[in-house]
């Protein structure tokens, strides 16, 4: 078979195939703070995630597939300086994007008064914690707040937590990806849930 004959695979094509594997042909909308109080009244001990500015789409997808994963009731992000639901997030969450409501908020600071409002704790990771994750309480209305990517929650996010924590690391690396802290947080969540 000559050079010319042989027919190298398309990189590109064989990328876009698997990217779009998991891209559902349904628009995923993304929800209102309306949802959020709907959701609120209806269901008992709810789990969220809140993402305070998180910007890469990798992460943000990675987050939603463990969300969905851990059975979390919804993801919150901000509406500015965060990345929203584009093609490569809903692609990275293989299936949580359709799975796990995304609500997006116009002011952060305000919604996570309206949760505390409705009973729901607000527990933020932090290095600035004293308080292991797997010394607190994540049982009833719990929201997990992670920060974003290098600088973690801001001043106001931080502020409103109920209860800061940390992650134990046993190794010489700092912290976790966001999306790999999420994770551990949402499953310490569920370990705990499933122990009551």
């Amino acid at each position: 078979m000559s050079k010319k004959e042989f027919n190298k695979p398309d990189k590109q094509k064989a990328q876009i195939a698997r990217q779009s594997k998991y891209v559902s042909t349904a628009k995923i909308e993304v929800k209102n703070e309306e949802f959020l109080m709907s959701l609120l009244d209806e269901k008992e001990d709810v789990l969220l995630l809140v993402l305070d500015c998180v910007q890469d789409p990798h992460n943000l997808g990675a987050c939603l597939r463990s969300a969905d994963g851990a059975g979390v009731d919804a993801v919150i992000i901000p509406k500015d300086k965060a990345v929203s639901l584009t093609p490569a997030v809903i692609s990275v969450s293989c299936g949580g994007a359709e799975n796990v409501p995304v609500i997006q908020v116009t002011n952060l600071a305000r919604a996570l008064q309206k949760l505390q409002k409705n009973d729901v704790w607000l527990v933020g990771t932090t290095d600035h914690a004293t308080q292991s994750i797997y010394e607190t309480d994540m049982t009833g209305n719990i929201a997990i707040v992670m920060g974003a990517e290098g600088k973690g929650m801001r001043r106001l996010t931080e502020e409103a937590c109920d209860f800061k924590v940390f992650i134990p690391m046993a190794g010489k690396v700092d912290c976790l990806n966001v999306s790999v802290a999420a994770g551990v947080c949402m499953f310490e969540a569920v370990r705990q849930r499933s122990l009551q």
